[in-house]
């Protein structure tokens, strides 16, 4: 008996069309259910690539890297200005897994900045921040909180330098009160100098010095 050959099966026609349909490599405009809008690259029905989204409750907006439908790579988070009715950039840097994560800068309300290391969308790593009141911290930090080694300088050019903890001085450290012309170092606690010696430094150029020196050991 002769053996017939049937021709194989062929993947069924809505597979092909189904696939066809998707998403992939070209910049698509898409707007979700809710107004969210994308406009981007695309790969396999996801945000892949580069591309721009707005969403629609906030008005804000993200323009950079995304990868498989996350921020991913290098990219800029904007917000719309209640008042100007124009859109700031607030966060431009390195993102991963839809966080903040690498390098990065961010601008906060009141004009107080961040220019650093980020992990996880926290401040984690060396960076430096410019507060409202003219202070300046640069040093180390862990889950948005000063830890580590690090430097405080105040608007009147008094500095802290030593170790904190959860944002707060702890550990050896030294301050320096120049407009006094003193010297503290020693031992804190939760931001609190436990024990430590006090002298006279640079004294005699201090704008405010105390009245009398202090004697030397």
């Amino acid at each position: 008996m002769p053996i017939v050959k049937y021709p194989r099966a062929t993947e069924p026609l809505w597979h092909e069309w189904d696939r066809k349909a998707q998403k992939c490599g070209l910049r698509h405009r898409v707007y979700a259910v809710n107004g969210d809008q994308y406009t981007g690259e695309w790969l396999d029905n996801l945000k892949h690539g580069k591309g721009t989204q707005l969403w629609k409750r906030s008005r804000a907006i993200y323009s950079g890297d995304w990868k498989f439908g996350k921020r991913d790579g290098y990219g800029s988070y904007s917000i719309l200005d209640p008042v100007t009715k124009e859109y700031k950039k607030v966060y431009t840097g390195w993102w991963k897994n839809d966080q903040k994560c690498g390098y990065g800068t961010t601008l906060y309300a009141r004009g107080e900045r961040y220019e650093g290391e980020w992990s996880g969308g926290l401040r984690s790593g060396w960076g430096r921040m410019y507060y409202r009141d003219g202070s300046i911290y640069e040093g180390q930090w862990l889950q948005d909180q000063p830890d580590g080694q690090g430097m405080l300088r105040l608007p009147n050019e008094n500095r802290y330098e030593g170790v904190w903890k959860d944002g707060k001085k702890h550990g050896h450290g030294k301050f320096f009160y120049l407009d006094k012309g003193q010297l503290f170092e020693g031992i804190w606690a939760a931001g609190i100098p436990k024990c430590g010696i006090l002298i006279d430094f640079g004294r005699d150029e201090a704008p405010a010095p105390t009245q009398y020196p202090i004697p030397k050991v």
